[in-house]
């Protein structure tokens, strides 16, 4: 075959083997649309017979596809079967399963007259309740030493709480970022937002913090990825000027911590760009504050009742017990409790009841910390550890063992100008102060060259005589 009878001949192979490509792709897709189910002209009798075998989660996520869906999803035969194995009788358990599986399901007075998600509405409502007696009932057992709840870590994760972060812009966008660690403590609990890139700081305007939970407790090991989620806010922080409105406790070679109220840190790089998230939750009422708000009211407890005493001059001043722990992602520094604290009428100054825990003239009460002091901190990339920081848990009980002064926060030791004055103690002087509407906390320290340690040597708290009046009825 000559050159040139060949180039008259490619047009012609190629205008045939697109040809044939265009074929086969043609045949291709109608290959494809056929093998796709078109859900629209599906009868709803067998929609609803491949509805039926879905368990409660996986119903309420199929309502959400389309109008459509939410209809048959509400479908009162399907939700009285799942309503009837949770919550009937055993007797009228039978009774419903026996009729189910007959032709005259329908005919039960259970599902005539019933508006559409009649049993939707039923079940929701009934498991959502169940769910909350569970955890109160879990909840019962109390720590003599600290006067919390003996189980509170086995209820967050029963009940399938997390925390998220919601980050507002000026513009009103909004970047949810789930939690990615956790530590638990002896009365608190630490929540870390560890990522990579975060939105630029500048920009930002409110941080929220939320505790979330499925709407339905499921005994089910396996669980759909976007199930139905409650979300109950527990704290809200302006983010504006945040270098100007929090307090900097301390820093190393990468990043700055800030410290809000409620427990809040915030790391920033030395750019002035947010690097992680943490949040001390204190556990007592953890669990209502974190499942009982909604998306934009916090939980309130009902107020304390004051409990009047016309007998006891001093009521009020006196059986009060401390649990203090210090601490830092797992590594406890210190942990003790000490009872019978009180206050004389003389040590009632300025608005503050004064409380005396560790004496710096009593030799024997003084303390050591135990490790490397420090609060540790983790991105995505980068790790670190600030020196002569860590997070402290107060858990002050008063005379009847009752929860009267509970926060957990991040803390920071500071270099004194004085020295201690006590001559078995050489090296330099620390103090720590931690102030809120409740009290105040002030703590010395001193580090001992012969042992490599911290010690505390003084350690009082200050009531206010606004709260404690307010608490037992007095008027201090």
């Amino acid at each position: 075959m000559s050159m040139e009878n060949a180039m008259s001949e490619y047009p012609a192979a190629m205008q045939l083997k697109k040809t044939h490509s265009r074929r086969m792709c043609t045949r291709s897709t109608s290959i494809k649309s056929n093998s796709a189910i078109d859900f629209d002209r599906m009868p709803s009798e067998i929609l609803l017979k491949i509805l039926s075998y879905l368990n409660a989660e996986s119903l309420l996520c199929t309502g959400c596809v389309n109008k459509s869906f939410y209809h048959l999803s509400n479908d009162n035969t399907i939700w009285f079967k799942i309503y009837s194995k949770s919550f009937l009788p055993k007797r009228k358990k039978w009774r419903t399963e026996s009729a189910q599986e007959s032709a005259v399901s329908l005919n039960l007075p259970e599902l005539q007259d019933r508006e559409s998600g009649y049993w939707k509405k039923e079940y929701i409502m009934k498991k959502i309740a169940a769910g909350k007696a569970d955890l109160i009932q879990l909840l019962k057992p109390i720590n003599t030493r600290t006067g919390l709840p003996v189980k509170t870590k086995e209820a967050i994760k029963i009940s399938g709480l997390k925390w998220m972060v919601i980050l507002k812009d000026r513009n009103g966008k909004q970047h949810v970022l789930e939690q990615t660690d956790i530590s638990y403590n002896e009365t608190s609990v630490t929540v870390y937002w560890n990522y990579f890139k975060w939105p630029c700081l500048e920009t930002l305007s409110v941080l929220q913090i939320f505790g979330v939970t499925p709407v339905l407790l499921s005994d089910s090991e396996v669980h759909p990825k976007n199930r139905p989620m409650q979300r109950s806010l527990i704290s809200e922080y302006d983010l504006a000027n945040l270098t100007e409105n929090a307090k900097m406790i301390g820093c190393d070679a990468l990043v700055e911590l800030y410290s809000f109220d409620q427990g809040l840190l915030v790391g920033l790089w030395k750019k002035s760009e947010i690097a992680f998230v943490m949040a001390c939750l204190h556990y007592h009422q953890l669990i209502e504050r974190s499942t009982l708000g909604s998306a934009t009211v916090r939980y309130a407890a009902a107020p304390d009742k004051a409990i009047l005493d016309d007998i006891d001059p001093e009521y009020g001043m006196h059986g009060y017990q401390l649990h203090i722990d210090l601490h830092s992602r797992g590594n406890t520094y210190m942990c003790g409790t000490f009872r019978s604290l009180f206050c004389k009428k003389d040590y009632i100054r300025n608005g503050y009841l004064r409380f005396t825990v560790i004496n710096y003239k009593k030799t024997a009460q003084h303390l050591p910390l135990v490790g490397n002091i420090g609060l540790s901190w983790m991105t995505g990339v980068f790790e670190g550890n600030v020196q002569n920081c860590f997070i402290m848990d107060v858990t002050l009980l008063d005379d009847s063992q009752k929860p009267y002064w509970c926060f957990s926060a991040p803390v920071n030791m500071v270099l004194s100008p004085k020295p201690s004055g006590l001559y078995q103690y050489l090296g330099p002087s620390y103090y720590l102060n931690y102030m809120d509407l409740t009290g105040k906390v002030h703590m010395e320290l001193v580090w001992m060259e012969e042992t490599n340690e911290y010690c505390i040597i003084n350690l009082v708290l200050y009531l206010s005589t606004e709260k404690v009046n307010s608490w037992f009825g007095t008027n201090y």
